[in-house]
């Protein structure tokens, strides 16, 4: 695969400035070479010095360009890499990619550019998946969480894990192998104290796991509640914008609305949900339904309320909820004097800064500020799960007298589950999963 020359768009489709047209592999600066003309070729350019020119195609001019060459293997990718810089059009980018294709490349697959960095030693897996972890992000502390990544500080912590247990299993396999040799490896005490430690280790990262979850995808929030509370217009108010229809009419709301809010760094998923009342038809049904299912996935429910009329005989709220009596421009009524609620107005604005600061205490913006640099992805989580449950059975095994051939199967599964989790195994549908993520051209 790696043979072969490939070229990709790496700017977004649409119009801008300027796109970028990128050409990897063996034959990359010999395809530059046929494409582009300028005061010198492609092959005598200095690595990594940007030359004005043109891309042409049997003498037709197709466009003005700035082009580099990044020779192996100082290039992202560590092969010959050429990077286009022309106009940003739809067809003129078009136009400059087939021309590298018909010289040649072949198109490249999503996260191919990513993969071949990986596949020549240039960044490891946690950096790899770091990349488009970097694209997504939707707040500054995913951000930052997504480039400390790929500096290469969560890898490290892992290699570090996994130096530490092939340690451990070379003493076992010592005692296994040399009983007779008068090495001295670890005795049972030994080990143990290595592996307890290890598992607490593996249990610390772990822990991250949820934080990465809520950095990766942002914290759910679904604002639910009676028809006509202004669900809808907390959820405008909230963006800045105009988003759900806002009517005195009961059951505007048909569907769940969802949009993205930033809040001090932290990305919220809010969802706007149909109004809770008995349905009147089946389309009201299914809204109330998906409202449920909204609730049921929320990592924060703002239950609204509207404190201008009588508090529901079945009113209740859970440890998950923040109570918001929205209409605290109007008088209150003598039913929710007493009760304990964030009181805000929709329409004044009135209240929203202490709605946001709840919001940001009861979700845990602080610590997830505090901690947002090492947090797991569901891949990293798993990997870590069944290295720690095999420890756990190595330790229980040790624990009950066993030997060391029988506790060593278990560190060699905690071994495997490191070895995937590094990528430093050939299952390449582990590796296809995580570059099918990526854009073309990245």
């Amino acid at each position: 695969m790696r043979a072969e020359t490939i070229a990709a768009i790496s700017t977004p489709a649409g119009e801008g400035a300027i796109a970028l047209v990128r050409i990897a592999g063996v034959n990359a600066i010999p395809i530059a070479d046929d494409i582009f003309r300028g005061a010198q070729s492609p092959s005598q350019f200095t690595s990594d010095t940007q030359h004005l020119g043109e891309i042409v195609e049997n003498g037709s001019v197709i466009d003005q360009v700035v082009l580099s060459v990044h020779r192996a293997p100082n290039s992202y990718t560590g092969e010959d890499l050429v990077e286009i810089s022309c106009h940003g059009g739809v067809l003129v980018t078009a136009k400059v990619l087939d021309v590298c294709l018909r010289a040649g490349a072949r198109a490249a697959r999503p996260g191919e550019f990513t993969q071949r960095a990986y596949l020549n030693g240039k960044i490891d897996l946690t950096q790899a998946e770091a990349v488009i972890d970097v694209i997504r992000a939707h707040s500054d502390l995913a951000l930052r969480s997504a480039t400390e990544q790929l500096a290469g500080k969560l890898g490290e912590e892992f290699r570090a894990l996994h130096r530490e247990l092939i340690e451990t299993l070379a003493h076992v396999e010592a005692r296994m192998d040399f009983p007779e040799e008068g090495i001295s490896p670890d005795d049972d005490a030994a080990v143990r104290s290595r592996l307890e430690k290890l598992r607490g280790r593996i249990d610390q990262l772990s822990a991250t796991a949820q934080t990465g979850r809520v950095l990766r995808e942002g914290v759910r929030v679904v604002i639910f509640g009676a028809t006509n509370a202004g669900k809808s217009s907390l959820l405008n108010r909230m963006l800045g914008i105009e988003r759900a229809i806002v009517s005195d009419t009961h059951g505007t709301t048909r569907d769940t609305i969802e949009e993205r809010v930033n809040l001090r760094g932290v990305a919220l998923r809010l969802f706007d949900t149909a109004g809770l009342r008995p349905p009147e038809n089946a389309i009201e049904r299914e809204g109330m339904d998906r409202t449920h299912r909204s609730l049921a996935l929320a990592d924060l429910r703002l239950h609204i309320a509207d404190g201008n009329t009588t508090r529901p005989g079945d009113f209740a709220t859970d440890d998950n909820e923040l109570l918001v009596l929205n209409k605290s421009d109007l008088p209150e009524h003598e039913d929710w004097k007493a009760t304990a609620a964030i009181r805000i107005s929709c329409k004044t604005g009135d209240g929203i800064a202490e709605l946001e600061e709840a919001i940001f205490q009861q979700i845990g913006g602080a610590k997830l500020a505090a901690e947002s640099s090492r947090a797991i992805n569901a891949r990293h989580a798993a990997e870590l799960r069944r290295a720690g449950e095999a420890i756990e059975r190595a330790l229980a095994t040790l624990d009950a007298g066993g030997t060391p051939e029988m506790f060593a199967v278990d560190l060699r599964e905690a071994q495997h589950a490191f070895d995937e989790l590094l990528g430093a195994t050939d299952d390449e549908a582990i590796r296809d999963a995580i570059f099918s993520q990526f854009c073309i051209g990245k």
